[in-house]
């Protein structure tokens, strides 16, 4: 699914965080900011590609591991790989990362993977975004907060 980095976010209304110890309890809620989109690749579609910052994929990954965004059922293969032996590494769901007030970044789960295996550089906006995340911070959250700071106080958790 390609969408141009930077653009409005339309995919979903809602957000949702599932709970990545139970894998079923969630939160949802429609966002009150404003998500653009970043690295939402697709073969045939030209990408920004170089080098990216020391820490980031580091730090992307430390908010992959305990921020479970938007999880689908289905999975999206990476069609940049080209096809072999190996099957090409898959996704389900996406990332929010907070920028300036009032914008969120969304990206889809195969970030890192196009960052680390194609060489994927993302708008510097979102590269200084990652890199202020404090992602210690964000893997002491337990249920029912999430690893994310713009989840509003009305959202509706499913707790049992």
């Amino acid at each position: 699914m390609f969408h141009e980095d930077l653009s409005e976010y339309d995919h979903l209304d809602d957000d949702t965080f599932t709970d990545p110890e139970s894998g079923f309890y969630g939160t949802w809620y429609r966002p009150a900011y404003t998500r653009l989109n970043v690295g939402w690749l697709e073969a045939g579609e030209p990408y920004p590609t170089g080098p990216v910052p020391d820490g980031f994929v580091e730090k992307l990954k430390a908010v992959q591991r305990v921020q479970w965004m938007n999880v689908c059922l289905g999975v999206h293969e990476c069609d940049l790989c080209p096809a072999g032996d190996e099957p090409p590494p898959e996704g389900n769901g996406e990332l929010r990362i907070p920028g300036e007030p009032g914008i969120a970044y969304a990206a889809p789960s195969l970030i890192t993977h196009y960052v680390t295996a194609h060489g994927y550089r993302p708008p510097r906006a979102f590269i200084d975004a990652v890199l202020a995340v404090d992602a210690d911070a964000w893997a002491s959250v337990r249920w029912p907060d999430v690893p994310f700071p713009w989840v509003p106080g009305d959202a509706e958790r499913m707790l049992e």
